[in-house]
Parts: C-alpha cells; sequence; structure tokens
C-alpha cells in the first residue's frame, strides 16, 4: 500500500533470523551512538541481592559521572569513515546483514515508497569507472539517479555497479567512497546501490596485502605490486586505501542475477570454476579472499582477467554455458573495452578524433551479451544504462 502524504511511518514487529555478519559488524557500538547509556536501564526492575542493612549503597547510574563524548571526527570524503569503522547505513550486498537471534524481536520502521508493478524500481547497471570520478557523476546525473549534490535521488531505483572502481584513472578511492555512500542512501530511500568484484578490485587486495611476494603466475615468478602498477595502479589510491575499502572489496559478490539477467564483470567462463550455481560462486570466492594465501589469490586474478570468450566462434556458445549454469536470458559484463571487442584501437591520451565512439553498450553473441566498457580510460565513454534494453 502505498503511504499517503504525511502519513506517519508503519512501525511493525518482526522475527529475523540468522543472517551472517561481516567482521566490522562485530564490533560494539560505543554507548553515545546507542542513545541512552546502558547503565541507565538497569537489567532487573528490583535488586535481587539487596544491600544489608547499613551497608554503604554504591552509586547509581544516575548519579554516575557524565561520560563526555569525544569531538566529532571530519568526514572522510564520500562518507566512509577512516580505519576500521564502517560507514553508516552501508549494506553492499543481501549477505551483508546483522546477526539478530532466533527468537528476537526488534523494531522495524517502515517508509513504503511507491513500486513499479513488479513492486521493484528500474534497474541500472554501470561499466567500468578507473577511477573516472567526474565522468562517473556526470552519468548518473544524466539518468537521474543523483542530484546536483552527488545524493542519491532515483527512490526505488536499483543500481548495479560492474566492477573496476580504481586504477588508471585519477580517483578510485573517491569512486569508492561514492558507491558506498550511495549504498546507504538508496537503501534509506527503499532502492538500493550495489557493486560486483572486478580484477582490479583484486589486484588492488592483492598489491595491499602481499606487496613484492613472489607469486606463482604459471609462467614463472610474479608479484602482485608490480602487475598493481603495470596495470595501471596509481600512488594516490595506495596512500588513501583504508580497512574499510578493503573489507568493502573483500565482501563483494562476483555474478548476480537481476531479472533475467546475468551480471559479472569478466567476458569469460572462467566463473564456472569456482561453483555451478551463483551462491556457490560467490561464497568460494570470499573464501579464497579470506584465506589470505597469495598463490590462490593470484591464480583467482588471473582467472577473473580473461576476456573475449564471447566474441569470436563459439561465443554464443559459451554464454549459453553460462546462462544455462546461472540462470538469465543474457550475459551483462564489463572487462573488456567496446573498441576492443569491435576490433577498434583507442589512445590513452584522450585523443578523440581517433579515438573509438561509443554511444552505448554493445550487444553481440547473437544477442546474448551485452557490453559494458565504454572505454573511460580511452577517450570512450563512462556507460550506465537501464536494462532491459530495447533492440
Amino acid at each position: 500500500m502505498t503511504q499517503g502524504a504525511g502519513q506517519e511511518p508503519v512501525v511493525r514487529t518482526a522475527t529475523l533470523r540468522d543472517f551472517r555478519v561481516p567482521p566490522y559488524a562485530q564490533t560494539p557500538v560505543p554507548p553515545q551512538a546507542q542513545g541512552a547509556p546502558p547503565s541507565s536501564v538497569p537489567p532487573h526492575t528490583t535488586d535481587p541481592h539487596p544491600p544489608a542493612p547499613g551497608a554503604p549503597v554504591p552509586p547509581t547510574a544516575a548519579s554516575a559521572p557524565p561520560h563526555t563524548a569525544a569531538p566529532p571526527r571530519a568526514p572522510h570524503p564520500g562518507n566512509a569513515v577512516v580505519g576500521d569503522e564502517q560507514p553508516e547505513g552501508y549494506t553492499p550486498t543481501e549477505r551483508d546483514l546483522p546477526v539478530i537471534r532466533r527468537g528476537d524481536k526488534v523494531q522495524v520502521q517502515t517508509v513504503t515508497e511507491p513500486r513499479s508493478d513488479e513492486g521493484r524500481g528500474p534497474l541500472f547497471v554501470v561499466g567500468d569507472v578507473h577511477g573516472y570520478l567526474d565522468e562517473l557523476l556526470a552519468a548518473l546525473g544524466e539518468q537521474g539517479l543523483i542530484d546536483a549534490e552527488g545524493n542519491w535521488a532515483a527512490g526505488n531505483a536499483r543500481l548495479w555497479f560492474l566492477g573496476d572502481f580504481t586504477d588508471r584513472g585519477p580517483d578510485g578511492i573517491g569512486v569508492i567512497d561514492l558507491v558506498m555512500r550511495l549504498s546507504a542512501e538508496a537503501a534509506a530511500a527503499g532502492g538500493y546501490c550495489k557493486a560486483l568484484m572486478g580484477n582490479h578490485e583484486l589486484l588492488l587486495i592483492g598489491a595491499k596485502r602481499f606487496a613484492d611476494t613472489p607469486v606463482n603466475s604459471g609462467a614463472g615468478t610474479a608479484t602482485f605490486q608490480a602487475a598493481w602498477l603495470l596495470n595501471g595502479g596509481q600512488k594516490a589510491d595506495m596512500d588513501r586505501l583504508q580497512d574499510v575499502h578493503l573489507q568493502w572489496m573483500s565482501r563483494l559478490d562476483a555474478v548476480v542475477e537481476e531479472d533475467g539477467h546475468l551480471l559479472m564483470h569478466s567476458d569469460t567462463t572462467a566463473y564456472l570454476d569456482y561453483g555451478s550455481s551463483i551462491e556457490d560462486v560467490n561464497d568460494t570466492i570470499t573464501a579464497i579472499l579470506t584465506r589470505n594465501d597469495a598463490d590462490e589469490c593470484w591464480d583467482l586474478f588471473r582467472k577473473l582477467t580473461k576476456r573475449f570468450a564471447f566474441r569470436d566462434e563459439g561465443g554464443s556458445q559459451a554464454v549459453r554455458e553460462l546462462l544455462a549454469t546461472y540462470g538469465g536470458q543474457r550475459v551483462v559484463h564489463g572487462h573488456s573495452p567496446i573498441p576492443y571487442l569491435l576490433g577498434e584501437v583507442g589512445t590513452e591520451e584522450g585523443d578523440d578524433s581517433s579515438g573509438p565512439v561509443v554511444n552505448g553498450p554493445h550487444v553481440y553473441a547473437d544477442g546474448l551479451a551485452i557490453a559494458m566498457d565504454g572505454g573511460v580510460t580511452m577517450a570512450g565513454k563512462l556507460l550506465v544504462v537501464q536494462l532491459p534494453l530495447h533492440d
């Protein structure tokens, strides 16, 4: 039911069961963030062991000296806080929900937003960003997803980023901070903003965790640090990289299905090596990153860096294999710039006169695949597109 103007939010009692909790959600919340200190609410209405007559009475919570709150911290860019803390209201995936024990009851304030006929807002996807924050803000604004101040303005719309937020461009951490902030704002408005794991997220995680540790690359030894630099790693991103960013990237899903669209970063069938269902793939990749083994992480990065599986002869069959395994009617991916898929060559210097012209997604492989990387790093276009496409 649609809430009318001025109508009070509906308060309901719900019993939620055994959701998984991310590591950062296990940190106790400081009392000043919870309203009244816990000591001001006694566990019993009467003391089961009253003091003996004449014994000194301990001070009550009301008589205890008040807690002095720490001065407020300056906001971090994108509203992502520095250190191990988590941005308020952030929910990267459905798996990152707080644990509420079986039988617990909570008061949930529900504000009903206008919905589409299927109960969900329109679906948008974003191609590779690679640190081009200004271009991203402009593209999101053109689609009405954010306002002039960069805040979520799309109500119950659904927005998926297909990965590769950093490297090559000037402000990869600023891009991550924006996506994290929009995630909280979209959830508060009844929609959501979520993101997938790209190979450059794996590369940045590896460069931070393992640096110059040698790994078995299959063709001798290599290091994540060298590979990160070779693939456009930016020192400014590494200097600003915080634990909250690493935690966020490490828990991103690799594959999802939305409205018949199988969303993934890379145009490869290597996802099949990690499970026969979407849940298996995502859980397996999360487990690999949790184990923190350099060689295992390198092998994952290497496989998800493969490309062009859908482009040439047999490409449509490769897409069909993925769809038959994970569901959906079309694969939507980033990773391989559309000019490369078309056999064109762009420039890294931004010379539009010789660069490719990309006006929208590239549909190929018998109409079964949609490429979303417009080649923003080679004078192309950063694509933000509503699905489904109307051919």
